[in-house]
Order: structure tokens, then sequence, then C-alpha cells
């Protein structure tokens, strides 16, 4: 079915949970696992079906933030999600101690146990009105950050039209491009502080209630974190700074000398080639035209994928006016269908959507198709940031209906990119962890720490004179250290895998495609670390992946180096 002819109904969130209440006695009543696994398969039933309306509404939304319906009805979502948790949480209290348990795992999935005691410990009703307080308050930032009207070169542009600018060939244009971009910020200071500030300490409330000694914890487990924990993390994180953040510093000098900075600043690090960075040829249409040719000719399974995409209008990628900002992809279960949101400004980052966020479709159009339990059919999301992050590079035979003759010019920047995201990732996990540990931090205390750990993660930058990235408060265009709490260093660890398969695909792209098609077929049916060592491949919690996979790709840099 084509999106435009999907229908929006508002679900009856009562009639909801009187049917989650009589599925919650039938699992007490049932007497066989197979009389309970038909309860639970109703469940799910139940929640796809709300899951599409909440997801279509969300949609919607994010389209066009000034529509008043959608407001009112992302509202209403707001206020009746943390409801509706309650009562998932009553259903699965009753599902997790059924004495057909061993049964119910080998029919239903092990695995799915396992997240449901996680997600367990993560919601009590006494927090109710702090989650619906919060649910408020990321809506309130995502409306204010999508509400920036930029005055630039006798145009007003959102955060996203900027972007080109920032990548500009004139120093000066770059320089004015963050300069702009900060004033909105900056002219917003009190309100990003204070959103901010609302949402650590209501967080922070939460996880107190449920007796965890701070939000790191509690915040992990949101993020279903069910095979490492926030000490593992914080080791990845120092082998980053230890085996890779040399590399990218390197990266950085290289960069400078290409580009003839030399006194290299925060407005010099986006743009890669003395001429330009490498640019998508064509209209919108066109590379979309591009993207459709490409997958058509990866597999016969990315060919089915972008048929039913293109045929069913789920692309929605234009930068426009009131247009939530960033990109996304979603899933529209009762359709089995998923659906991309971007906002294309002409820049690489274009094909970076058509690659990322199609990795994630394509996953998720496969995992309908192959995973019965709906619970299980999307991974922990560092799997799924793995398959979009793969992605990008086991289509690299295709970047020239993209680029044409800067394929070359893309190619390096974009391996440089990936190596150099993973130590900003990694900065933003960390910011998290020592603001959600120190809730009490003063704006301008969380602004110094941050400028810290730039120094720790990026000490190749510096930021000059510019107010809003020099006063350390450059974090705040982070979207998801305000909505997805803890939800960033997943990339960081996807990158790492990336970079693997980008290795294997230089040795032989079949085996790399048939290692990535099995490990999309395999949803979320086991955790990361199973997943990744059933495909044969390190893991990034693994001592010595980060020096191995990321030496291996800078190797690959300085071989490749394009003036």
């Amino acid at each position: 079915m084509k999106f435009s002819q999907m229908e929006y109904r508002r679900p009856d969130y009562a009639a909801a949970f009187s049917k989650i209440d009589q599925l919650t006695g039938a699992l007490f009543g049932a007497e066989s696992a197979k009389e309970q696994e038909r309860v639970y398969r109703e469940f799910e039933t139940l929640l796809s079906g709300l899951d599409t309306q909440i997801t279509l509404c969300a949609i919607h939304n994010s389209i066009d933030t000034r529509d008043e319906f959608y407001i009112a009805e992302q509202e209403y979502h707001d206020q009746s999600a943390p409801l509706l948790e309650e009562k998932l949480q009553s259903f699965h209290r009753a599902l997790v101690p059924s004495p057909f348990r061993r049964e119910l795992e080998d029919r239903l999935g092990a695995l799915l146990f396992q997240n449901i005691e996680l997600e367990l410990r993560a919601f009590s009703p006494e927090i109710i009105p702090l989650m619906q307080e919060e649910n408020q308050l990321v809506t309130e930032y995502q409306k204010l950050y999508a509400s920036a009207r930029i005055p630039f070169g006798g145009k007003v542009l959102t955060v996203a039209q900027l972007g080109p600018y920032k990548e500009s060939t004139s120093r000066t244009t770059r320089k004015a491009a963050l300069e702009a971009e900060g004033s909105f910020f900056d002219e917003h200071r009190q309100e990003f502080d204070q959103l901010f500030d609302k949402l650590v300490k209501n967080r922070t409330q939460q996880a107190k209630a449920l007796g965890f000694e701070s939000f790191v914890e509690l915040g992990a487990i949101r993020r279903q974190r069910n095979c490492y924990s926030p000490a593992d993390i914080a080791r990845f994180r120092d082998q980053v700074v230890r085996d890779l953040v040399p590399l990218t510093v390197k990266i950085k000098e290289r960069q400078a000398r290409r580009i003839g900075a030399d006194d290299f600043k925060f407005w010099d690090n986006a743009l890669k080639f003395k001429d330009g960075s490498a640019a998508p040829q064509g209209t919108p249409e066109e590379i979309l035209a591009a993207g459709k040719q490409m997958y058509k000719e990866l597999s016969p399974e990315t060919a089915e994928f972008i048929k039913v995409m293109f045929e069913n209008e789920l692309f929605d990628v234009l930068a426009k006016e009131g247009k939530a900002p960033g990109g996304y992809c979603t899933g529209l279960e009762d359709y089995g269908l998923p659906f991309i949101f971007s906002n294309f400004n002409g820049t690489s980052g274009d094909v970076d959507v058509l690659t990322h966020e199609a990795g994630h479709a394509f996953a998720d159009f496969i995992a309908n198709k192959t995973v019965e339990t709906h619970a299980l059919r999307c991974p922990t999301m560092e799997g799924a940031e793995t398959h979009s992050m793969s992605m990008e590079f086991l289509t690299a035979p295709w970047h020239y209906l993209f680029f044409g003759d800067q394929t070359e010019k893309y190619e390096l920047s974009h391996a440089e990119d990936a190596l150099s995201f993973i130590p900003y990732g990694c900065l933003v996990d960390h910011f998290q962890e020592e603001v959600y540990r120190n809730p009490d931090m003063t704006p301008e205390e969380r602004n110094e720490t941050w400028l810290r750990l730039e120094k720790r993660y990026r000490p190749y930058l510096d930021f000059g004179d510019l107010p809003f990235y020099g006063r350390g408060a450059g974090w705040q265009r982070q979207l998801h250290i305000y909505t997805s709490p803890f939800y960033y260093i997943d990339y960081c660890l996807a990158q790492v895998m990336s970079l693997q398969f980008f290795q294997l695909s230089l040795e032989s792209r079949e085996t790399a495609w048939k290692k990535y098609l099995e490990l999309v077929k395999l949803g979320g049916t086991r955790t990361f670390v199973e997943l990744v060592h059933s495909a044969g491949l390190l893991s990034p919690l693994d001592d010595g992946c980060v020096k191995k996979v990321c030496g291996a790709t800078a190797q690959w840099l300085e071989a490749n180096e394009v003036s």
C-alpha cells in the first residue's frame, strides 16, 4: 500500500488496555505452552496495530512540525505511551514466570524473555508522570530545533539547509555558516539549557525511583544492553583513545595539507579537498533514481526491496520549511514496510541516506520475512546500526552513479569520516555519562565538560573565536543527547563492524555480501556479540579489535590518498 493511502486513525487506548488485560488473564488461565503462545501472538498483533498508528502520527509530525492536527495527536501519544507501558509490563510479568517457559523459549525465542526481564527493571507505575513529562520535553526540543529560520546570504534557511555552506571552498563562507548556525542556538540559549536541565533531572528522578544509582544504569537497560555493561563501554572508549585517536590526528593533518590550511580550524573540518568536497551530481530526483538502480543491481533481495519502496512512496527526503531535522528509518508493522525520512541538502550526506537509512529499511524488509516473533525482528540498536553503516560500504561499486568523476574523492572522505566519527561518538557517550553521574551540573559546567572531553577525543579541533562552539555548547546540536539518551555509542560499535565489512569487501565482495545477508536474516534473535561472532567477525568490545580494524582502514586511506 502506498504511504499516501495509509490512513491514520487515533488509537483507542482505553479499548487496547482492556484487551491487554483480557490477554493477561488468558495467560494466567492457559493450560499449555501452545495456548500461551496463541495468546502471545494475539498480543503482538494488537501491539502491531497500535505501533503502526503511533508511527504514522510521528512521521506526519516530523514531515511538518507546524501541522496542528498532528501536534495534538503527538501530545496525545506522549501522554498515553507511559500508560501503555504499564499495561505491557503487566502482561510481561505474567509471561516471564510461565510454568511453560522452557517450551515458550523454544517457540518464541529465548532472547525475548531475557529482553523482557530487562524491560521489567526499567519501569514502575509510579514513574508514569515523569515519563509523560519526559516525552513532552523531548517534543519541545524537537519543535524548538525545527523552528530555526536562519538568515544567511540573502536567504532564510533551516539548520539542514546550511549544510552545503559549511563545506564551501570559501573559508569565509564556511566560518560564516557556522556563525549563523550558532547564532540560532545562542539566541535560544536559555531555552536549550532549561530543556536539557529538566530532562536530566527528570531522568535522574526516574532512575532513583527505580532503585538505580544514576540514570547511567537505567539508560543502559533502556537501550537493551543485554550482553555488555557501562564498564565495557568505558573500556571500548579507552581503546578508541589509545588506538584510534592518534590515527585521526594524522588524517586531519593530511586533510589540512590537502586543503592548504596552515592553521586548521573547526570551520575547515568539513572541507576535504581544496576544490570542494565530493557532491552528488544531479537533482534529488536523479539521486533517487540512481539509488533505485544501485539496489536493483546489488542483489535479487535488494532489487525486490527497492521496487517495493518506490511503488509505495516510502520516502520523504527533501529539506523544507517546518520539517523536523535529521533523518531516520522506521517501520510500519501492520504493512510490513519501512519508511525513510531525511533532509536532502545537496551534499554527500544525501547519498549516505540512501545507503545508511536504506540499510535499516532493507534489514526491516528482510526480517519481516525471516523472523516470526515481532519483538525479535530488530536487533538491539548497535546491531541495527551495523546493518545501515555496513550498507554504506557494501554499495561502493555503485557510488559512481552519484559522484561520477568525484567518486574517488567521496570514497576517501567517506572512509576518513568513518574513522573520525568513532571518537566523536565516544565523546557524545562519555559526555552523557558524566552529566548523568553529576546531574546537578550547571549549564556552564556541562559546557566545560564537553570542551574537556573534546580535547580527549578530538584534540585536533580549534574552535577559534566561534561563540557557540567556543563556549562548549556544540553538543546541543546533537539530537540524540536530548531525545534518546545513550543512543550514540551504538553507532561507534556499528562503525567498527562496518569497517570489518569494508575490509572483507575489498578481499571478496561476494563473501562480504553473503555474510551481511546472513546477519540481516537473523534479525534480533541473538545478542549483538552473538550476532557478530556468528558471522565470524570480531566484536568491537573484543580486546585489540579497534586497533586491528581501524588500523587496516587507516592503511587503506594512506595508500589511496587523493590530492
